[in-house]
C-alpha cells in the first residue's frame, strides 16, 4: 500500500533552503522521500511519533543527523512533509 506525498509551498521553500545548504544530501533526501511513499514504516526511516508541542506529527530520518517532520493522514493515505533539517531545526 503506497502513500501520496503532498508538498506545501512552505515545505518546498524549506526543502530548497535545506538542499542549498546541504547539496551532498540530495540523493539521501530523495531516497528518503521515495521510501516514505512506498512504505513509511520501513525500518531505515526510523518513523516515530512526536510529543509536546509537536504532538500529532511524526519524524523520519534522512541520516543520523537530519530529519523530516511529517503529518501522516492514514485514512487518506497521504503524507504531508512539514519541515526538514537537523534535529534542532525541526524539533
Amino acid at each position: 500500500m503506497s502513500f501520496t506525498l503532498i508538498f506545501t509551498d512552505q515545505y518546498n521553500k524549506r526543502a530548497a533552503r535545506f538542499l542549498k545548504r546541504h547539496p551532498e544530501l540530495e540523493n539521501q533526501y530523495l531516497k528518503t522521500l521515495q521510501l516514505l511513499e512506498l512504505n513509511p514504516h520501513h525500518p531505515s526511516l526510523r518513523l516515530h511519533a512526536l510529543s509536546g508541542r509537536l504532538q500529532g506529527l511524526h519524524s523520519v530520518s534522512i541520516n543520523l543527523s537530519y530529519r523530516i517532520t511529517l503529518e501522516i493522514l492514514i485514512h487518506d493515505q497521504e503524507i504531508i512533509p512539514i519541515n526538514v533539517g537537523d534535529h534542532d531545526a525541526v524539533y
